[in-house]
């Protein structure tokens, strides 16, 4: 009986991170722009059933049908559901706020993934890079500014706490994405997670397809969450379809990327997305970050660069111990 052993190879995980990134930002700019006409139950099983039909030709390719198989059937089910849940409460933030705030106040999980690496993964994490990730909270505290009375906020502060909630289920999701990665191959990972939206999604269509809850409410993330199913018309078929392909992509390179490198390695590349996410809010919406919350974003970017450096001396000391070592 052989032994299961984690990949280690932390310039692939980069990489694909950074393409994970990059399509989760396509992602969020099209749900915001499609998430004044439809409701988010309905771009989410458009999106997933498109998405898992790439995602299967995915499993083709890394072997077949039989890698679809998994002895851990419960911890799959339940990193689809945390994904789930960070997903829809994002989503649902985006209707409310601009997609800066949004992305910036969600960049809180990168932080969290390093201080859970600790607990859940046995990975080391020093006390300099600790005190990074406090100031990045800090800069998450900023851009949420929960010292603003009610009467001086746009939405209500509730909506400011859903990428919160979305942060913390998607650090928990990648790091259970680290330790299933061990035994399943990233396709069928991304499989796994395309179905649990296929059937949340139905279950919301089932209980709120209609439309009847959303009648005489005013909050834009509920009415999101509750409006009733439209048929995409025009142009925004190709934005579905754009959707799908863009799922498939990003739920492959997720999994494959915490396959392939430490969580606390990989997780600050994650803050490129803050950046992506500002030039689409200014490009396509027209909003740009206050003063105030630009300062919570340079916190948490620079939280964030200060660990990867901090973990990049830390492999480069430990590489030179050990050629030391081998000399004598």
């Amino acid at each position: 009986m052989t032994t299961q052993t984690k990949l280690n190879n932390p310039a692939m995980g980069i990489g694909l991170i950074l393409i994970a990134i990059v399509g989760i930002s396509i992602n969020d700019m099209l749900i915001k722009l499609l998430s004044g006409g439809y409701p988010l139950h309905q771009m989410v099983f458009i999106r997933s059933s498109i998405g898992i039909c790439f995602s299967l030709l995915f499993v083709q390719l890394e072997g077949g049908w039989h890698i679809l198989k998994t002895k851990t059937p419960f911890l799959h089910l339940l990193r689809g559901l945390l994904i789930v849940v960070a997903n829809l409460s994002f989503f649902a933030a985006l209707a409310s706020l601009p997609l800066a705030d949004t992305t910036a106040i969600a960049f809180v999980a990168p932080l969290v993934i390093t201080l859970l690496s600790i607990p859940m993964l046995g990975e080391k994490v020093g006390p300099l890079r600790i005190g990074a990730v406090l100031v990045g909270f800090v800069g998450v505290i900023i851009v949420i500014q929960p010292w603003q009375s009610s009467e001086a906020r746009d939405v209500p502060f509730v909506i400011y706490l859903l990428p919160l909630l979305a942060a913390v289920t998607y650090a928990l999701n990648s790091l259970l994405t680290r330790l299933l990665g061990v035994a399943s191959k990233a396709s069928a990972m991304a499989v796994y997670i395309q179905m649990t939206f296929i059937v949340v999604s139905l279950l919301f269509w089932l209980v709120a397809g209609d439309g009847r809850y959303a009648e005489g409410l005013e909050n834009e993330s509920l009415i999101f969450v509750l409006r009733a199913w439209v048929w995409p018309e025009g142009s925004d078929l190709w934005y579905f379809l754009a959707l799908g392909l863009n799922s498939a992509i990003v739920g492959y390179t997720l999994a494959a990327a915490y396959r392939m490198a430490d969580a606390a390695t990989i997780a600050p590349f994650e803050y490129v997305g803050l950046p992506l996410a500002i030039m689409w809010g200014w490009v396509i919406f027209g909003d740009l970050p206050g003063t105030v919350a630009t300062i919570g974003i340079a916190l948490i970017l620079g939280s964030g660069l200060f660990v990867f450096i901090r973990e990049q001396q830390k492999k480069r000391r430990i590489a030179s111990d050990r050629r030391i070592n081998r000399r004598y």
